[in-house]
C-alpha cells in the first residue's frame, strides 16, 4: 500500500530575526501563563489531584516554581492499569485508520505550538533553544511516522498461498502497556512510547520523570483536544520506585516501554519475568538503557569535522544524552593537534539559562545529577590530566562547567561508567587497531562514530565496531526518525530501533488465520 509522504520535521532556524522573536514571545508565554500551576493526573478518563503532592523548580533558576503535580500511591498506579485494562477492548477494536488520524492531527498541533513545547523543555530541563527545537522537532516526527508505519503494519501481512485455503496473518494490540520515559528527552521519547504503543492499539499507563511531569501533561491535553478517548491514556506521576514498580508487576501489564538508567531497567527485566497469581502472559520489555560512547579518530581524517563532531556530541545538552559522545580515542599521531584545537572552543562555551539564546549550556537537570557529575570529575583528576572545567559553573541553579580529562586509561573509572554530564574522556592509541579494540571496551553499545578517509578501516569498523547507531565522518549524537532507527547492543538495552520501520512490531502480535475452501 501507499503510506502517506513522511519527512522529517525541519529544525528551526534561530539566526532569523522572525523565530527568535516567536521563540521568546514563547518563553514569555510558558513562563507567565502556565508555569507554577497545579497540574492534574489522568486515570480512566477523569482528572485526579491528591492530597499529598510535590512540586518541581527549573533546574538553571531553582527559585522558579515550574509546577505542583499529585504524588500518587502504588494503589493509584493499580487503579490505572485496570482502568487501561477495562478501555482496552474498545480501543483496539478502533480501525486503525482512525487511530493514525488522530495521531497525525496531534502531529500538525505540535508543529503549530512547537515553540510553546520547546519553551517549557527550557525551563523544565534545562535544553537550550537549539536543543528542545530538536526534541520538539522529534516528538512531531515519531507522531507522523508512526501513524504511517501503522497505516502498513494494519493491512493482512504477505504470506506463501495454499490451494484449497484463505490464509492470512494480521497484526494484533497486545493490552495495557506501562510507560516509563527518561527526563532527558521529556517530549521526543515520551510521546515516540506513548504513541507507538497507542497506535497499535494498546491502552497505556504513562509514568513521567518526576523531573518533567509537566511536558507530558502537555502532551495528554493535545492528545485530548485531538480526539484521543481520554480512558486509553493514562497519565500517573510519583516516585518511580514506588508507582514505577507498581507499574511493572501488576498481573494486567502486559508490555514495559522504559527508557532510562541500566541499573533501573535491569530491575524492570527481573521484576517483568516474575509472573503474578493470574497472569496468563509473558511480560514483553522494550527498553533503552544508556552508553557509554567513542568516537574514534584515526590519524588520517578531517580532524576539525572530528574536533567539532565531538564537541557537539559531548557537550550538546551538557552530555545529558545517552548517546553523548563521552570518550574521544585518538590516534597518537593527532592526539596533541586534537587538543590543541579542542580546549579553545570547550573554554569559550557560553553558560547560564538557556532561554538566553547565546547559552549554549545550560544546567544539569537536579541536584543529584550535578552531584554524581562532579564527583566523577574528581575521580577523573585521578585518573588523568585535568585540560579544561571541572568546577560548578552559576549558583542560581545545577551548572557544571564543560570538562577534558586527557590521557585516560582504556579500563579507567571514567572511561567505562555512564556519567550522564559534560565530561570527556580523551584516550591515546597506537594505531586504528588498537583504537577499536578500545571502542567495544566497555558494557554498552549504543552510539559510536569514525572519523577516517581510510577505506579500508571504514569497511572493518563498519563491521566490527559494535553500537546499535554506527557513524562514519559525523557526530554520533541526532538519529533522525527514519534515517536513524535508534537502538543499541549489550547493557544499552534491547536494540528498539525507535524511529524505525520495526518498531511498532515491539506493541503487537501476530495472528494467523486460515480457513479451509469448501
Amino acid at each position: 500500500m501507499h503510506l502517506p509522504d513522511f519527512s522529517n520535521e525541519p529544525f528551526t532556524d534561530f539566526s532569523s530575526l522572525e523565530q527568535q522573536q516567536a521563540f521568546a514571545l514563547s518563553l514569555t508565554k510558558i513562563e507567565s501563563s502556565v508555569l507554577g500551576k497545579s497540574w492534574p493526573c489522568w486515570i480512566d478518563g477523569k482528572e485526579v489531584r491528591s492530597v499529598a503532592t510535590f512540586t518541581t523548580h527549573d533546574p538553571g533558576e531553582i527559585t522558579r516554581v515550574i509546577g505542583t503535580f499529585p504524588l500518587l500511591s502504588e494503589a493509584d498506579a493499580n487503579r490505572a492499569v485496570e482502568a487501561a485494562h477495562s478501555a482496552f477492548p474498545e480501543w483496539a477494536d478502533t480501525p486503525v485508520a482512525e487511530r493514525a488520524k488522530i495521531f497525525f492531527a496531534a502531529a500538525q498541533k505540535m508543529r503549530e505550538r512547537k515553540h510553546d513545547f520547546s519553551a517549557m523543555l527550557c525551563f523544565e530541563v534545562g535544553k537550550s533553544w537549539a536543543e528542545a527545537d530538536g526534541d520538539t522537532a522529534e516528538a512531531i516526527d515519531f507522531l507522523d511516522y508512526y501513524a504511517g508505519q501503522m497505516l502498513r503494519m494494519g493491512k493482512p501481512q504477505p504470506v506463501t498461498p495454499v490451494i484449497g485455503e484463505r490464509n492470512q496473518m494480521i497484526y494484533i494490540p497486545l493490552g495495557v502497556g506501562a510507560i516509563i520515559p527518561p527526563w532527558n528527552f521529556p517530549l521526543a521519547i515520551m510521546a515516540g512510547m506513548a504513541s507507538a504503543a497507542m497506535l497499535a492499539g494498546n491502552t497505556i499507563v504513562l509514568k513521567p520523570a518526576s523531573q518533567s511531569p509537566l511536558v507530558a501533561g502537555m502532551f495528554v491535553n493535545l492528545m485530548h483536544e485531538c480526539g484521543l478517548p481520554r480512558n486509553v491514556l493514562n497519565l500517573i506521576t510519583g516516585p518511580g520506585s514506588k508507582i514505577g514498580s507498581a507499574l511493572v508487576q501488576h498481573k494486567l501489564t502486559r508490555f514495559i516501554s522504559f527508557t532510562g538508567s541500566r541499573d533501573v531497567g535491569l530491575w524492570i527485566f527481573d521484576q517483568s519475568s516474575k509472573t503474578k497469581p493470574g497472569q496468563i502472559w509473558m511480560k514483553r520489555l522494550i527498553a533503552e538503557m544508556g552508553g557509554k560512547d567513542s568516537i574514534l579518530v584515526d590519524k588520517d581524517c578531517n580532524l576539525e569535522a572530528a574536533v567539532d563532531a565531538v564537541f557537539a556530541s559531548a557537550f550538546g545538552y551538557q552530555g545529558q544524552k545517552c548517546s553523548a559522545c563521552s570518550r574521544a580515542i585518538l590516534h597518537q599521531d593527532i592526539y596533541d593537534e586534537f587538543v590543541k584545537r579542542l580546549i579553545p572552543k570547550v573554554e569559550a562555551i557560553q553558560m547560564g539559562h538557556p532561554k538566553q539564546r547565546t547559552n549554549y549550556m545550560g544546567p544539569m537537570v537536579d541536584a543529584a545529577a550535578q552531584k554524581k557529575t562532579l564527583e566523577y570529575i574528581e575521580t577523573g583528576k585521578q585518573e588523568g590530566t585535568l585540560l579544561a572545567g571541572g568546577t560548578t559553573g552559576p549558583k542560581s541553579g545545577y551548572y557544571v562547567r564543560p570538562t577534558v580529562i586527557g590521557d585516560v586509561a582504556p579500563d579507567a573509572k571514567i572511561s567505562l561508567e555512564e556519567i550522564f554530564g559534560p565530561v570527556l574522556a580523551l584516550i591515546r592509541v597506537k594505531d586504528f587497531e588498537e583504537g577499536l579494540t578500545v571502542a567495544n571496551n566497555t558494557e554498552y553499545g549504543l552510539t559510536g562514530s569514525l572519523f577516517t578517509t581510510n577505506e579500508q578501516h571504514k569497511a572493518i569498523a563498519r563491521r566490527r565496531f559494535h553500537v546499535g547507531n554506527f557513524y562514519i565522518n559525523r557526530k554520533c549524537t541526532g538519529a533522525l526518525v527514519g534515517a536513524h532507527p535508534f537502538g543499541g547492543f549489550n547493557m544499552s538495552g534491547t536494540d528498539s530501533k525507535a524511529g524505525g520501520p520495526d518498531y511498532l512490531l515491539q506493541f503487537l502480535q501476530a495472528k494467523t488465520i486460515s480457513e479451509k475452501l469448501s
